[in-house]
Formats: structure tokens, sequence, C-alpha cells
């Protein structure tokens, strides 16, 4: 019980998150995205609301971390409901594609599922793009969320159907203070947020903890679509990736990739057009990635990024406060942002559920 009312109590004080100006919450009629015809924005949550919880990706297979994700969405007034085929079992992953998917139509289709919250990441969600139905998620528009291996989800629903989704915490991630609130206040309130990292430095005379790092200096606007490297660029070419890249902020982030791989994966980016094409760019954090074993030497991660983003001038930094970290923060795929290269800010210019 202190725990659920910790939960609904919290606000934003103190995480670096502020609201941007708008007219009115949940009014998808005036937003800036609208103008495209396939733009969809799917319908707030409440407490109350019935959410679902899937397994598109890899299995777990102890039982306590299915109970911290259901309480973790109790304690937020929701009510949960696991997926028929959550705790299947087909090798690492959680059950058949076939059984994946058909679960992740049916949290779609079902009217009394209102939101959809992947389980975990880990590798397979790309297994089952070409088995989803987009009719369904098109006429169903939900709240769903993920990062990591849920990229792919984010990306080809995107694609195919408009629909703004979030790159956030999955249901056994950590929901600490900073990480509900964000979610709270963009898929329960309806509010429009600026991103900016915590601003706190202890007891050291300058920030050293969270810092961002401006890699080109400048300000753009542009809808926000990206996820997790590896995952992206392992879609590149298929029917699920973003065709249209004019004009996006693209948003990255990554774990456990040796230097060599990122240096691969930023290489695919720009041989496939994708770089020459964005208007700005955002990375938050790539955790555990190091130079490898190579026994005559690496370039940093700092001298790979600035080696593909610095030449094209567009605003860009690093650092952000969203990944494989405790701190996540919830971002709207799809939705149309502006970001701040040289305070390292990103802001929401319209709520991004109605």
């Amino acid at each position: 019980m202190e725990r659920r009312n910790f939960l609904r109590n919290i606000g934003i004080g103190g995480l670096g998150v502020s609201l941007a100006s708008f007219t009115s919450p949940f009014l998808a009629e005036d937003d800036i995205n609208s103008k495209d015809p396939k733009f969809l924005l799917p319908k707030h949550l409440s407490e109350g609301d019935t959410i679902g919880i899937v397994s598109p990706s890899s299995a777990i297979f102890d039982s306590e971390p299915y109970e911290i994700a259901v309480e973790n969405f109790e304690a937020m007034g929701l009510k949960v409901k696991l997926g028929k085929y959550v705790k299947s079992r087909y090798g690492h992953l959680a059950g058949t594609d076939e059984e994946r998917a058909s679960e992740l139509n049916d949290m779609f289709a079902n009217p009394e599922i209102k939101g959809i919250v992947a389980l975990r990441g880990g590798s397979g969600a790309a297994r089952i793009l070409d088995k989803l139905n987009y009719d369904v998620i098109a006429k169903n528009p939900k709240v769903f969320i993920g990062y990591s291996d849920i990229t792919a989800l984010h990306l080809a629903i995107y694609t195919k159907t408009g629909l703004v989704t979030f790159h956030g915490p999955l249901a056994v991630s950590t929901w600490n203070n900073f990480s509900y609130s964000i979610f709270k206040n963009i898929i329960f309130k309806g509010e429009a947020v600026t991103y900016e990292n915590p601003k706190d430095i202890g007891d050291n005379l300058t920030q050293v903890k969270n810092r961002t790092r401006t890699i080109a200096p400048g300000t753009a606007e542009g809808i926000l679509v990206g996820g997790n490297l590896s995952v992206l660029t392992g879609i590149m070419g298929s029917p699920y990736f973003p065709q249209d890249w004019n004009g996006k902020i693209i948003y990255l982030e990554d774990v456990g990739e040796e230097i060599y791989a990122v240096d691969r994966m930023m290489s695919q980016l720009q041989l496939g057009g994708v770089l020459d094409k964005i208007s700005g760019f955002v990375f938050g954090k790539c955790t555990g990635c190091d130079a490898g074993g190579s026994g005559y030497g690496s370039l940093t991660f700092e001298e790979v990024i600035d080696h593909y983003i610095k030449p094209l001038n567009i605003p860009a930094y690093s650092g952000a406060m969203f990944g494989h970290i405790d701190d996540n923060s919830t971002l709207p795929n799809g939705l149309k942002v502006s970001m701040n290269a040289d305070t390292g800010t990103l802001r929401m210019l319209s709520p991004a559920v109605k």
C-alpha cells in the first residue's frame, strides 16, 4: 500500500522534465502532425483502465518478474491482463512466432484493453512483423510501450499505421520516480513535456553525472523516430522500416555493443541514406559499449558518432536520459518535437495522447 500511495502522489519535481505550453490536452485535431493522413494518437490512460502485458520477444523463466510487472501497474491504479502466451516458451522466445503475433493482435482488438506494455525485450520481435494485423491496430489505436527489441514493433507500427507509440520502460523495468513521473504526465495527463537531464551536481563543483554533449549546435523540429540502434538497422531494407526520413529527428540508444559494431551500424545508416535526410540527431545512452578485444586499438564511441554526424551540419547531442538505464524516459515515437543541441533538450510540440 505504501508503494501504491507513493506512485500515485509523486510529481515531476527535480526530475529535469518540464511542461511545454499547449492549448489543451487530448486535442488531436490541433496536433501539428495531423496533416499526415495516417497520423494516429492513442487514447490516454486513466486509473481503473485495464492494460495488457505481452511478450513479443524473449521469454522470462522465473516467476518473480511477472509478479513485479503486475504490481508495478497495479500501483499505478491500473488493472492488468496477462497475454495468453506471455509465459510460453519456444527456445529463447516467449512462444512461437504465431503465438506472439496473435497475442499482440488480440490485445489491440480487445475493447477492454486500453493500453499494451511489452514484458521485456531481448530478441525476436522482428520475426512477427509480417504476422501482425495492421488494419486492426489502425482501427484500435492504443498506448503501446516498450524499448530495446521492441523498437522493431514501434517502427513497423509507425510505418504501417502512423500510430504514435512509446519508446519507454518495459513491464519488468525499474519504475522509479523519474521514469514513472514522465510516463504519468505524458500517458495519463496528456501533457507535452520537455526532456532535460537532471541538474544534480551533488557535492561536486559542476555536473558530472548525466551530462549531455553537444555534437553540433543548433535547433531543429521534426517527427521523432528511432529506438535501439542494432534493432533499427536490423530491419533496414524491409517494408517495416520507415522509408521517408526527410526532416525526421532520429533518436538512438544501445547496450553491450563493441565500438566496431556501433561504427558498422552507423555506417549502415549513412550508406542507406538515412543520415543525409534527418534534421536532428539525439543519442541517449550506449550502456556497456566498449572497444572489445582488438589488439590494434579502437576508436572511441565519441569519435565514431562525431565521424558520421558532425559532417551533416545538423543539430545533434548525446547523453539524453533514455536507453538501458534505470532513469529511462518515455519518448513518443512518431510525434513532432523540437530539439536544442546547445542545451541538450527535447520538447514535445503537442500531447501524444487524446
